[in-house]
């Protein structure tokens, strides 16, 4: 599709985008720095909120606004309420008092208005106590995921075909199959009741506001949203608008319940209903465009486009190119991934190349399907499951309906375990510390980290379903109803609970810096070294230690000592990761990803003989740290083969984070050579990339005022976000990332394979 066709609905996308914009600009006033996605969340009217603080998805302490006159109704001692039954009571009394939201010039009807940390306290009753587990989680940097919430993906045809009243038939039905789960389908009605209650009063709205405006078009509008509206409360949707309007609903109640959601293969989901209505005359490519204009500005989901079915055939239709050219007109923040692989269509990865350089948004990213296809088939299941699983998250894929799998809640420092060996050797005046020690040491804590964060997971699938059950997204899975079982606690087929390592550069480059420096060149002693680290470089002597350290080959040069521990460390994570299931036989995969936590996993750690100071952040992922190999040509070649290498292998992925100039997609010529860098990548086994296109004089001006350029749009990490809407560390982060890298144009990527 030709990007430059005027649409006749621009300006209305124009006005929407500003819109979008505006109240990213509120949040911020009210809320404060957002390191997180971009998400569909609105500030609620001042008459409807109050401000509290509260706790952001990266466990920052925010503030948030939340409804005047809305408290929970505990159930418990602690304040707090646990359970299918209170937990479903109290979110369907939140739906009750949560404001309705109409835009005249937007076709979708609906947005949350509460974060559901806000109302949720306390998220943990204390007689479940786990603190047995507290020393060892802190020492070795774990994120246990217990008591964490969503991070799977649902099934969306489920609720696309059946609409909210066959959903509540579908409970009422096997309520009485199970009887002994009472409490289970109380708390799943009332979730839907509340839902419906909700929807209805959107129509209610929609048409009070129809009554009274005096535009033909907006009233028209208007009175369509209501009639959707007024439809769903029990119907399923019938048509491309209303999939999308059922759609916006759907995530907007998921991200109030417990931030969940994501609308996964959204191209398939929405195909059958766009070859009936084209079929019938009832909808053109324009009229498309602009509901899912409307649908992407409601949310920053999680969205796959394209990528095989069961077997193997891929799922490319028109629909998939109709979103991208989307999110190409509005302008809006998205979390897309286009599957790359063999027999999938090019034409769509070209198409999503060339928007993620016109636009120099940070989206789509790209996701390879070889490595994660056949790395899930590693695990000990047939290969058409590893097809069916999608991308759906920051970083991760999940089979939608059938897997729980946590992902990206479960998490070990990698530099941490470093550290505590380290201490540990120098400490040990009757060992003599050389690295073969260190590496036992480190290898021996990394291998208890892995049996800590095992036990956790045990203790989260038996307790989370008594204290905050999946009811919601438990709707749109296959087992749950049926079984009268929550997807935390055996409702759904499969569970694979990912567990990622994060910041392999900062412990590959510090073993690297000791082997080159202190054991083979004799240049510092162990006992100079544990001094300047434990003064954190002061001083003249230590600021030249330190750069001596840093000043190594180090990881993603290619060929070096880092690139060996990096390989190393990441083999023998995989390893222990996989040596064995949980005490009680769950399955676990293991991936390399920080999210967002690079500066807060940085702020609690000492200097490392890497050469970073104590409190810096540490590395993100993957991915060797920005200047790894400045001065030098060849980086983004360097990057992609250095990262395909670490690859664990079993489909929990390992993103390769880029940060390109938008030179590289001036010509046909130049984004031949970023597709067949990021084809080569996957060819290598790596299986997910994320790009920046970012101009570094703009960059460097949103830097000193960002409210200059309230819509730059920058991929952090997995997710976007308004650059404005960043926290000063998270820009200055992204900045440092993308400078350092800046030589990184075209005649840097070698046009043949790393």
């Amino acid at each position: 599709m030709s990007a430059a066709v005027e649409s006749p609905y621009a300006e209305r996308l124009q006005a929407l985008h500003a819109t979008k914009v505006g109240q990213a600009r509120r949040k911020r006033e009210v809320r404060g720095a957002q390191d997180s996605d971009e998400q569909g969340m609105v500030v609620l009217p001042e008459e409807a909120g109050e401000l509290v603080e509260a706790v952001s998805g990266s466990g920052v302490a925010v503030k948030d606004l939340v409804l005047k006159g809305f408290e929970p109704i505990p159930n418990h001692p602690s304040g707090g309420f646990f359970g299918a039954k209170a937990v479903g009571a109290n979110f369907r009394r939140l739906l009750e008092a949560h404001p309705t939201h109409i835009d005249p010039l937007n076709t979708m009807a609906g947005v949350y208005m509460v974060n559901f940390n806000s109302y949720r306290r306390p998220g943990w009753p204390p007689e479940l106590d786990y603190s047995h587990l507290h020393r060892q989680q802190q020492l070795y940097g774990i994120d246990s995921g217990i008591g964490g919430v969503q991070h799977f993906c649902p099934d969306l045809r489920i609720g696309l075909e059946l609409g909210w009243g066959g959903l509540l038939d579908r409970v009422r039905h096997y309520r009485q199959v199970n009887p002994e789960a009472a409490g289970f389908y109380d708390g799943l009605e009332d979730v839907i009741l509340g839902v419906q209650g909700w929807v209805r009063r959107h129509g209610e709205a929609a048409r009070e506001l129809a009554d009274a405006e005096p535009d033909t078009e907006r009233q028209s509008n208007l009175l369509a949203v209501a009639d959707i509206c007024e439809r769903q409360v029990n119907a399923p949707p019938e048509t491309f608008r209303e999939a999308c309007q059922w759609l916006v609903f759907f995530q907007a109640v998921a991200k109030m319940y417990n931030g969940s959601g994501e609308w996964g293969q959204l191209d398939e989901l929405l195909r059958p209903y766009h070859e009936r209505d084209c079929a019938g005359g009832r909808l053109t490519d324009d009229e498309a465009i602009l509901h899912l204009a409307c649908l992407l500005l409601s949310e920053t989901a999680y969205i796959q486009l394209g990528g095989p079915d069961a077997d193997g055939r891929d799922l490319t239709s028109r629909v998939s190119f109709l979103i991208l050219e989307a999110v190409h007109r509005v302008k809006a923040p998205a979390n897309i991934g286009v599957r790359v692989g063999e027999g999938l269509s090019r034409d769509l990865f070209r198409r999503g190349l060339e928007i993620l350089f016109e636009d120099r948004m940070g989206f789509p990213k790209f996701v390879g399907d070889r490595a994660c296809t056949e790395g899930f088939a590693r695990n000990g299941y047939p290969v058409e499951l590893g097809r069916q699983r999608i991308y759906a998250g920051c970083h991760w894929l999940a089979i939608p309906g059938r897997e729980y799998c946590m992902a990206d809640m479960v998490k070990v420092d990698l530099a941490r375990v470093f550290d505590v060996a380290l201490k540990e050797l120098t400490a040990d005046e009757t060992a003599e510390p050389t690295t073969d020690e260190l590496w036992k040491r480190f290898e021996r804590h990394l291998a208890r980290a892995v049996e800590v964060i095992a036990e956790g997971i045990d203790f989260h699938l038996d307790h989370m379903h008594e204290v905050f059950p999946e009811l919601f997204l438990d709707l749109f899975c296959y087992g749950p109803v049926e079984k009268g079982l929550d997807a935390s606690h055996g409702g759904v087929e499969f569970t694979n609970i990912g567990v990622d390592a994060a910041s392999l550069a900062t412990a590959a480059d510090s073993f690297a810096a000791i082997e080159q420096r202190v054991e083979r060149e004799n240049r510092l002693t162990w006992r100079e070294l544990t001094g300047h680290l434990a003064d954190n470089w002061s001083g003249p002597e230590g600021e030249r230690a330190r750069r001596m350290l840093r000043n190594i080959p180090r990881f993603g040069s290619g060929g070096s000592l880092a690139d060996e521990w990096a390989l190393r460390i990441s083999q023998t994570f995989t390893d222990l990761v996989k040596r064995s299931p949980t005490p009680k036989g769950v399955n676990m995969i293991p991936g390399l990803f920080s999210w967002a936590k690079v500066i807060a996993l940085g702020q609690g750690l000492g200097a490392t003989p890497n050469g970073r100071r104590a409190g810096e952040p540490v590395s993100h992922g993957p991915n060797p740290e920005p200047g790894f190999n400045e001065g030098h040509p060849g980086t983004p070649t360097q990057l992609a083969a250095a990262v395909a290498a670490v690859q664990p292998g079993y489909g929990n992925t390992a993103p390769l984070q880029l940060d390109l100039d938008p030179g590289l997609g001036r010509t046909a010529e130049s984004l031949d050579r970023i597709e067949a860098l990021i084809r080569t990548h996957f060819e290598l086994g790596g299986t997910m990339v994320n790009i920046n296109v970012l101009d570094k004089d703009t960059l460097l001006a949103a830097q000193e005022d960002p409210e200059r350029f309230p819509d730059l749009l920058v991929r952090v990490t997995g997710f976007s976000a308004y650059f404005a809407s960043l926290s000063p560390e998270m820009r200055r982060l992204v900045v440092e990332r993308f400078v350092q890298g800046d030589h990184m144009g075209i005649r840097d990527i070698d046009s043949r394979a790393p």
